[in-house]
Order: C-alpha cells, then sequence, then structure tokens
C-alpha cells in the first residue's frame, strides 16, 4: 500500500449545486458557518481571509458545551477548482478539490496527516472519519435549504 493512504482520510460526493454556488458555500464565512463542523456542532468563525496565506480562525462549539479552538493557513486557490489548507493541531494539510458536472459539482475532500499514528488518533479513536461524513451530509442539507430560498 503506498504509504500516503495510511496517512489520508478521502472523502467524494455529487452534490445537486453548481459550481458556483458550491464554492461560495466554501470560500464565504457566511455562508461556511452555516454549515461547517459535525453533527450537533455550531461554529464561531473570527477571522477568514480566503487569500493564499491567509488565516483562517474558528472555533467549533459541541454539543458537550466544550469550544475546540482551530487554526488553518490557505496554501494554494484556485478558483472554482481548489482549497489547499494547513490545519494546527492536530497538524494535517486538506486539500478539496471541485469538478463541474452540468449543474451539480463533485467534490473530492482529503486530510493528509504527517504520520500514520496521526491519522490512527485522529480518524480512529476521535472519529474523524464520521465527523467529515457529517460534514459533508451537512453541506447537502444546506445546499438543498438554500436552493429552496
Amino acid at each position: 500500500m503506498e504509504e500516503s493512504k495510511i496517512r489520508e482520510l478521502r472523502m467524494t460526493r455529487l452534490f445537486y449545486a453548481p459550481l458556483e454556488k458550491m464554492w461560495a458555500v466554501w470560500t464565504n464565512p457566511e455562508l461556511i458557518v452555516n454549515w461547517w463542523g459535525p453533527d450537533g456542532f455550531t461554529n464561531t468563525i473570527h477571522k477568514m481571509d480566503f487569500c493564499e496565506g491567509g488565516e483562517w480562525k474558528l472555533t467549533l462549539h459541541g454539543p458537550d458545551g466544550r469550544s475546540y479552538p482551530n487554526r488553518s493557513i490557505f496554501k494554494e486557490i484556485i478558483t472554482n477548482k481548489k482549497i489547499v489548507f494547513e490545519h494546527f493541531n492536530p497538524h494535517f494539510i486538506t486539500t478539496v478539490l471541485f469538478e463541474p458536472m452540468d449543474e451539480k459539482t463533485w467534490v473530492d475532500w482529503s486530510l493528509l496527516f504527517d504520520t500514520a499514528e496521526m491519522y490512527d488518533l485522529v480518524v480512529k479513536v476521535h472519529k474523524a472519519d464520521e465527523g467529515q461524513k457529517q460534514n459533508l451530509d451537512k453541506l447537502e442539507r444546506y445546499l438543498i435549504k438554500i436552493q429552496t430560498l
């Protein structure tokens, strides 16, 4: 098995939303705040400087009443195609690819951890795979909601 595969959490999904709308809900802090995070979580976006080198600071508020500060730096942005950001504590690189398919958008979302041990801790122990699936589900519900507005 390729070494990076044991360090990568990757999910793909086809969304029934045009690329422009999908890009907007990923890049606009006033929109991403409505769906980002696993089930039961809300978030406060303190800063989202959406440009290469820009900082993204948010706090996830868990259903258990705890708050989880998050900090990332945007590393690569190709409009309507790709977002790459480096997340700190735990450290991983997120890559999100967007591909238009008529009025739908294919999203390929991966998290690459530094080591297999960090992957095991975050994914297997803290269930990040289920959290990412829930995040995609929340995105899907949010896109349906805003389609009907």
